[in-house]
């Protein structure tokens, strides 16, 4: 199901960062080269429906490049 998010992502931190980036040489590939990290944080996401939701998303982020691959992990509420 696809989703939006709406406002900002809180409590965000990097799970791994660099060479410990399981798809880092894929990232590389697909985006161009940079400080890979994974990253977890909680937004507040609408999906296709209409519905709101408070979830923990993940994604890949460079300097640079932004914000790709992001993915709902689970709805906190």
């Amino acid at each position: 199901m696809h989703f939006t998010i709406v406002g900002r992502i809180r409590n965000a931190e990097a799970i791994s960062a660099g060479r410990s980036v399981r798809i880092r040489t894929h990232l590389i590939q697909r985006f161009g080269a940079g400080r890979w990290r994974k990253m977890k944080g909680e937004a507040t996401i609408r999906f296709d429906d209409g519905t709101l939701h408070r979830a923990e998303l993940h994604w890949f982020e460079a300097h640079g490049i932004g914000r790709v691959y992001v993915k709902r992990k689970r709805n906190l509420d």
